[in-house]
């Protein structure tokens, strides 16, 4: 499994997290399984109101949640940060953490693109805004900075599929 990080600018339309980085977890074993295996995993590790789907081809953010994406089917471009962000390949064993007030949106999908989405406990009454909102959205005041942080594995690296 491999990490990567990114760090999405600030935005006028989506505004992004402040503090927080965008994980790409690269090959997780579990999101090969299939959904049901990622959803039990997400739930074991404090991440609930799952979901099985795509992702929606309009930019768009949660102001109030964190959100986990593991692609268990398929590839897709996925376009994170809102307009001023970057375009990131996905395929099956990808797993993706979003903060709060992040960006994303599907430009294009191949081979049965699916994945399971979750959120931190807590944070599965989310909100869904999409990019061009006037009222500064609660990503940048005090609710992403008391989201948890994605807990460490004892053994291993990275997040284990994945925060609670």
């Amino acid at each position: 499994m491999e990490l990567e990080t990114w760090t999405a600018p600030p935005g006028d339309r989506i505004p992004n997290h402040p503090r927080f980085p965008v994980l790409v977890y690269r090959g997780v074993p579990a999101a090969l399984e299939g959904p049901d295996v990622a959803r039990e995993g997400f739930a074991a590790h404090g991440w609930r109101g799952s979901w099985v789907d795509g992702v929606f081809d309009f930019h768009h953010f949660h102001s109030t949640s964190h959100e986990v994406l593991a692609v268990v089917a398929g590839a897709a471009t996925i376009e994170l940060g809102g307009p001023l962000g970057e375009a990131f390949e996905v395929a099956a064993g990808d797993v993706l953490v979003l903060p709060a007030g992040t960006g994303h949106c599907r430009a294009i999908a191949r081979d049965g693109f699916t994945v399971v989405g979750a959120y931190p406990e807590g944070q599965e009454d989310y909100d869904l805004l999409r990019e061009g909102r006037r009222r500064r959205p609660r990503a940048d005041r005090a609710a992403p900075a008391a989201a948890p942080r994605p807990r460490r594995r004892r053994r291993g690296r990275g997040v284990a599929l994945t925060a609670g």
